[in-house]
């Protein structure tokens, strides 16, 4: 599915569109650094393609893994995550983003689906708890924490997939407008309790292919789109 966008006029819309346009150097360098290669090439949101964001069959097209579409489907009902952005590294790394600009955007209560979806979904968050070696004593991901949860488990189906995928949190720092945090430091300690609550160990099977970016917007101008 693609999803067009208005230009971003305010918070993480805002600022994603902007920096990916501009490939802010506090963007891209963290990204390249974890996950190899010298280049990112984007593919969303762009300008040209009315910032559209993808999700679904439409998402694996665009990273060129629709030999994936089945297998995603049995995975995960319809509707899955809408990446806020999508790249590939020059040297073939997927990148998946998830962009936010306030703390409370991190706490999500699930949408509104079909009890056949939901079972699916509870299926799915269970096998990943277990493999991650989460806590059984967690917050349930589907009521609290639904949204970072299926991005977890999208880049865990990629990688038990032979895709080198990559989980970019981009966590705007500055953005006054929004009461965003001031510092890399406050989204840190954010995350920390997040996973905590969660009952996600400090490191299990992906965290290494999760990685925090901090861009500040308050360094690269404060002009709209």
């Amino acid at each position: 599915m693609r999803i067009e966008q208005p230009p971003g006029s305010r918070g993480s819309l805002k600022w994603i569109q902007r920096s990916v346009a501009e490939k802010w150097h506090t963007l891209e360098a963290p990204i390249l650094s974890a996950a190899g290669g010298s280049e990112l090439r984007w593919y969303s949101p762009l300008a040209a393609d009315s910032y559209a964001e993808y999700r679904d069959e439409a998402c694996l097209g665009l990273l060129g893994q629709l030999h994936l579409a089945d297998a995603l489907q049995d995975f995960w009902p319809a509707r899955g995550p809408q990446w806020d952005a999508l790249a590939k590294t020059d040297s073939g790394a997927v990148v998946l983003v998830e962009a936010k600009s306030q703390i409370s955007e991190l706490f999500s209560p699930g949408t509104a689906i079909g009890e056949a979806a939901r079972l699916k979904v509870d299926a799915v968050f269970e096998n990943l708890a277990d493999r991650l070696k989460a806590a059984s004593r967690r917050a349930r991901w589907t009521e609290h924490f639904y949204q970072l949860a299926n991005r977890l488990a999208y880049l865990d189906f990629l990688r038990r997939h032979d895709v080198e995928a990559w989980l970019v949190l981009v966590n705007f720092v500055g953005d006054a407008e929004m009461h965003g945090p001031h510092s890399d430091a406050a989204w840190e300690a954010a995350y920390q309790v997040v996973w905590h609550v969660m009952g996600l160990p400090k490191r299990h099977a992906l965290s290494s292919y999760v990685v925090h970016v901090h861009p500040d917007v308050r360094m690269n101008g404060q002009h709209a789109l």
